[in-house]
């Protein structure tokens, strides 16, 4: 069996919410859902703070995850199980886009492109909410042109064949995004696709990329 994440948690004096999240990692601890937990009072170590750049609390981190504000035992241990589990960073993207932290996710895919397959695995789950998806297209646009979009460009490709008309539409969005020239071979079938949108979306790309 695998070793339980460690946890740090900061918290401040006064915070309404810090006393209840300490209690609940601290009964993670106990149960053996989390291996270590270290706790920093940011009023006592403010640089601890400003070195993680850390401006609300309670603020937890769990492997890649960041966790800001009032979570319940439960969300915890729902996090703590998804862990350094590349296939849930979809799900923390998701987290993060719908509180409005989107400047985070893109900090994070530009320093790890192969984050990008988290956006992906956002824009082709049917379930996901528009929040989310906005997000996806807000991150998309940050790194428009740059080599992490244009090494993604097959990848993107693969999902202009989706039976849903929304996934190609906004994946042939994001092909076009990479400026690239490699992009039209997965754009072109789309001109005659049976959405309207699609095909209007996939018009507009080979307009733009041109040759």
């Amino acid at each position: 069996m695998s070793q339980p994440p460690s946890a740090l948690l900061l918290i401040a004096t006064g915070c309404q919410h810090c006393p209840s999240v300490l209690q609940s990692m601290s009964e993670l601890v106990k149960e053996g859902k989390l291996s270590t937990l270290e706790v920093v009072n940011i009023v006592a170590v403010p640089e601890r703070a400003k070195a993680l750049n850390v401006r609300s609390v309670p603020w937890v981190k769990l492997g890649d995850f960041e966790l800001v504000g009032m979570k319940s035992k439960t969300e915890l241990e729902q996090w703590i199980n998804k862990t350094n589990k590349p296939e849930n960073m979809s799900d923390y993207f998701a987290e993060l886009m719908t509180s409005g932290e989107i400047s985070k996710v893109q900090e994070m895919v530009a320093q790890q492109p192969e984050y990008i397959q988290s956006l992906l695995d956002i824009m082709a789950n049917e379930q996901s909410g528009l929040s989310a998806r906005i997000g996806v297209g807000a991150v998309m646009e940050h790194i428009a042109a740059s080599d992490a979009l244009i090494n993604a460009i097959d990848t993107i490709g693969s999902y202009c064949q989706s039976p849903n008309a929304r996934i190609r539409n906004d994946a042939c969005y994001y092909l076009v995004l990479s400026q690239h020239q490699n992009a039209k071979k997965y754009i072109q079938p789309l001109h005659d696709d049976a959405d309207a949108d699609v095909r209007e979306c996939a018009s507009d790309a080979l307009e733009e990329i041109g040759d």
